[in-house]
């Protein structure tokens, strides 16, 4: 009868052992894919300021708020070649910013505007974080010149 005991209890302590385990291996793996879900963002958030930097490309998300163009009118006001404007058009699709559609031998561009919501987002939250901060120093400087007029 001993045997048994302590063959069901042997048991029961595996179960504890490889539920502790599996309990470690799913906590661990939810972390993960929050840390690799924020690497993610902060990735394409970085692709989209990348693309953003040069004055070509900035021009050309200006000019597709307006609405859809074709590749000719984009490239039209720029002076250079249509393989270096191809370049940039490239790097915006790459990022998701521009999304082009072709119809015959007519290339039309569109605005992804979900990708610019992102990086309006993040400048949103640097705004308050920073605006907060000022508010804080202001708070500050108001009371240390409360406490210099009254001494």
């Amino acid at each position: 009868m001993h045997y048994f005991v302590r063959c069901a209890a042997e048991d029961v302590a595996q179960k504890i052992e490889r539920a502790a385990a599996v309990e470690t291996l799913l906590r661990r793996s939810v972390s993960e894919r929050i840390v690799s879900q924020m690497d993610n963002n902060v990735i394409a958030l970085d692709a989209v300021f990348h693309a953003l930097a040069d004055p070509t490309r900035r021009a050309v998300i200006q000019r597709l708020g307006q609405g859809p163009a074709t590749v000719s009118e984009l490239a039209e006001p720029f002076d250079m070649a249509l393989p270096s404007f191809m370049k940039h058009m490239r790097v915006l699709e790459g990022v998701g910013l521009v999304r082009s559609e072709k119809s015959g031998r007519i290339r039309t561009c569109t605005l992804e505007r979900k990708k610019l919501a992102a990086a309006e987002r993040w400048f949103e939250k640097q705004h308050a974080i920073w605006a907060s901060r000022y508010r804080n120093l202001d708070n500050l400087l108001e009371k240390l010149q409360g406490e210099d007029d009254e001494a």
